[in-house]
């Protein structure tokens, strides 16, 4: 195999598309199990500071999307997605721009080796970056959009072929994809209910852990955190007055 080949020739030859293509079904299916495998060990593994557990993943996460980088032949995750959806149809999208996003995965799995893999040093911003990542492989999964792919256009100012969804071909929407009145009522009150109960839960809720109290004290006001503060102090207060008689 050449460089050239190697560089602009990364997926399968598929019978009836010009470019090389990979099985958007097992790339999203991968997703999936490697985002449902960094959320349990993110809010349980971290939570309850099982630090091998998280460092294993991590460790795995960066060695798979290497093997992503190089071909999608032998990658764990998408084999393992391969296995899952075996018997659906194959949904063909562009190598070049799957090896791009893939690429981002890496980038952004690097720093977390040195963090949490070879030096345990966790704070609220570093857990920040594996939510990215998470939130990343859940918009593949369950969306098929791939950000990776809409930077990759962006940055080549090429027009991509075979995009996840068939974004890149020009269509007129179906009329089952389109809303009518009531339909975007609908979604604007679950888009605000969703909002309103997590601003609720996030500003009244006791937060238990370090995460958690940040998350608190960034969806308050300042006057709200002095509220906040005044109340306590009040309280601890009147608990030493009552002590006292």
């Amino acid at each position: 195999m050449s460089l050239r080949s190697f560089i602009w020739e990364y997926g399968e030859k598929v019978a009836g598309y010009d470019i090389p293509v990979v099985n958007e079904r097992e790339a999203r299916a991968a997703a999936g199990i490697l985002g449902i495998l960094g959320t349990i060990i993110m809010f349980v593994g971290i939570g309850f500071n099982h630090t091998m557990v998280a460092r294993i993943y991590l460790g795995f996460l960066w060695v798979d999307f290497t093997l992503r980088m190089i071909s999608p032949k032998y990658v764990p995750s998408l084999l393992l997605g391969r296995f899952v959806v075996q018997n659906q149809k194959p949904e063909y999208v562009g190598g070049l721009q799957k090896r791009f996003a893939w690429s981002l995965g890496w980038l952004i799995s690097l720093p977390m080796v040195w963090w949490f893999v070879l030096n345990w040093d966790i704070t609220f911003y570093k857990v920040l970056i594996c939510v990215l990542c998470a939130s990343l492989m859940f918009l593949e999964s369950a969306f098929s959009i791939c950000i990776g792919c809409i930077i990759y256009e962006f940055i080549t100012r090429k027009h991509a072929k075979y995009c996840p969804g068939g974004i890149c071909e020009i269509h007129i929407k179906e009329p089952i994809q389109t809303f009518n009145f009531i339909q975007k009522a609908i979604v604007a009150l679950a888009m605000i209910g969703l909002f309103a109960g997590t601003y609720t839960f996030l500003a009244y809720e006791q937060p238990k852990t370090f995460f958690g109290e940040f998350l608190h004290e960034a969806v308050l006001t300042k006057a709200q955190l002095q509220k906040e503060k005044d109340d306590e102090f009040q309280k601890e207060a009147d608990k030493e007055f009552e002590n006292d008689n």
